[in-house]
């Protein structure tokens, strides 16, 4: 058997922009083309306009001009600008950065100035320009490889620091940059830094009220009480009840959304308990507690850990390498200040004891059927398989919980297809065994009594809490015919109504796959709507073969595996602004009301012109 030559000619180095292009998942995640707002495009604005908040932050410059076009990307700030010495090194040289001087930067959102090298080494195009005491220095690279460093020039322009970059479109594969997303992150960044101004594309972002504006951008359901809203010089938390199931949370590092949370707002979570229970002077139980609850929670902290460079999760237990424990501060923190607003507003604290016993008188009702269901549950899952599980959680590797998939197929060919294409690392494949039941005006005790979302809600490990989601993507895998639509439906509305933080945290998506498959003698292609049928058959002829997929099942699993693998489609499952989740699930779910019959009518006329 031969085998590669491993001599000193195999042993290379790289340059550091070779690095980050061959790796680039080590420094920004996936690449992706703009279609979730986890893609690398946003990492790129995201990783420049953290310099501009580190400015911000530290009382410089209270304005922010972010220009976004599919073409161009420019951020200008007001800051003190980079040293002019400088600009070159901080452009292109690892682990160089003004963040290691915690003087200078105390509670900086950048990891040590490596963000701004990845932009640079995944740009086509990267021009940085400081403007500092009436002098300019500008540099320009392409793909991290430098074209051009100008001569330091005199200028009018007030001090800070301008970006321009282009995404290299042979690594962003046809990418392009959803308004929504990007104002979404801007509106995020104003909420966290309430007196900052940010001109978008010629629109003003701003926030007086901070995490206040941010819920009430949030929040999609009634609330019992006004929001509670307590800061202090290092930390923000805004609090309100609502009426659904579950807990919502959004927590912030330095400005950073840490979607996947981490120590901080654990110690939110472990802190808001025990406050309540100390006030009402009550053994409340946990759950009881935060049911319903809508939190936000920012802190401020030196030298923050994260637990990737993409900053999701934080990992510090300390506020700063010398400093108090983060568990702490916040339970010191909000023992002071809630109970202090609770003493002080006796309307709302009686709203919340009120809301704490229905959601007690609630679990304790359905306390006898979980444990039945339980066991139900285990019996059934071991003898009809409905779970095939993936080997992440096989060998329970916590670390890479949140590279899992979990597909939700109806029938047994469509489960089948997918079970022998899935790639069996990452994704596993939940059956559904007919259509589920409309859950629209049912309490959570329907869910330990239908065998069906029972089992779903044991195969997620979200009976207790989030925290244990076992999946990160929860992929609704239907037939696109009528059948289909109406168990995605079913399935939402199972969501919205116990589980609406999976919506809000986008965690539910749908599989798109392939409506048509055209192919010649030479060239296969698949197609998901008509227009790219069409395109289809301007490429390979008139005279190709025409199939038209009416299931899943009708997906060979050879086929099939091109569709769930890295090229992957999915439609994110999201809620807009002005959704709330009672109106949409009454429109939708609940009886057959004159308004939804009028929207369907009208739907339908629109339907036929474009027939």
């Amino acid at each position: 058997m031969m085998t590669a030559k491993y001599s000193e000619d195999s042993i290379k180095t790289l340059e550091w922009q070779e690095h980050i292009r061959q790796r680039p998942g080590m420094y920004i995640g996936k690449l992706g083309n703009g279609e979730s707002p986890d893609d690398g495009i946003y990492v790129l604005l995201k990783e420049v306009i953290d310099n501009s908040i580190d400015e911000y932050m530290m009382g410089f410059g209270k304005e922010i001009i972010v220009e976004v076009t599919d073409e161009i990307i420019r951020i200008r700030d007001f800051g003190r600008g980079i040293p002019l010495g400088k600009v070159m090194d901080v452009a292109s040289k690892m682990n160089t950065g003004a963040k290691y001087d915690s003087k200078v930067f105390k509670k900086s959102v950048g990891l040590n100035g490596v963000g701004i090298k990845a932009v640079n080494a995944l740009s086509s195009k990267f021009t940085v320009t400081a403007f500092r005491e009436q002098q300019k220095k500008k540099v320009e690279f392409e793909k991290g490889i430098l074209i051009k460093e100008y001569p330091l020039e005199t200028t009018n322009e007030k001090n800070g620091t301008e970006i321009i970059f282009t995404p290299d479109i042979t690594l962003f594969e046809n990418y392009r940059f959803r308004k929504s997303y990007v104002e979404q992150m801007l509106k995020t960044y104003a909420y966290l830094n309430s007196g900052l101004k940010i001109l978008y594309n010629g629109q003003t972002i701003y926030s007086k009220e901070g995490l206040i504006d941010l819920l009430n951008d949030k929040i999609s359901t009634d609330i019992l009480y006004p929001i509670i809203h307590l800061k202090d010089e290092d930390i923000e938390v805004a609090i309100t009840h609502g009426i659904q199931y579950g807990e919502e949370y959004y927590s912030f590092v330095n400005g950073q959304y840490t979607v996947q949370g981490g120590t901080h707002l654990q110690a939110f979570k472990e802190a808001y308990v025990k406050v309540i229970r100390d006030y009402y002077k009550k053994d409340l139980n946990f759950n009881d507690i935060r049911s319903s609850i809508i939190a936000a929670v920012s802190i401020k902290i030196e030298s923050p850990i994260f637990e990737s460079q993409t900053k999701t999760k934080l990992g510090s237990k300390e506020m700063s390498p010398e400093g108090v424990n983060i568990r702490n501060y916040v339970l010191d923190f909000l023992a002071k200040h809630l109970d202090n607003y609770l003493h002080k507003n006796e309307a709302t604290s009686n709203m919340l004891l009120r809301k704490i016993q229905e959601s007690e008188k609630e679990r304790k009702a359905i306390s006898n059927i979980k444990q039945i269901s339980k066991l139900r549950a285990k019996k059934v899952s071991l003898h009809n398989k409905k779970l095939r599980d993936c080997d992440i959680h096989f060998n329970s590797n916590e670390e890479r919980r949140f590279e899992s998939t979990l597909f939700i197929t109806e029938g047994d060919s469509a489960s089948g297809s997918i079970t022998k294409s899935r790639d069996v690392n990452t994704q596993a494949v939940f059956s559904l065994r007919g259509k589920p039941l409309n859950t629209y005006g049912l309490t959570k005790k329907v869910i330990y009594e239908n065998e069906e979302f029972n089992l779903l809600q044991a195969a997620l490990d979200i009976e207790e809490t989030m925290d244990n989601l076992r999946y990160n993507k929860i992929v609704i895998a239907t037939d696109a015919d009528v059948d289909g639509m109406h168990i995605r439906l079913l399935l939402i509305t199972f969501f919205l109504n116990f589980f609406p933080e999976l919506i809000k945290q986008e965690h539910i998506h749908i599989l798109q796959t392939p409506l048509f498959r055209v192919r010649n003698k030479q060239k296969t292609m698949y197609c998901y709507n008509e227009q790219e049928k069409q395109t289809a058959l301007e490429e390979l002829g008139k005279n190709a073969e025409i199939t038209r997929f009416k299931g899943l099942g009708e997906i060979s699993p050879d086929e099939f595996k091109h569709f769930i693998n890295e090229n992957i489609r999915l439609e994110t499952v999201k809620l807009n602004k002005d959704d709330t989740v009672n109106h949409l699930l009454d429109f939708y779910m609940g009886k057959n009301t004159p308004d939804r019959q009028n929207f369907i009518i009208e739907n339908l006329k629109v339907e036929e012109e474009y027939a």
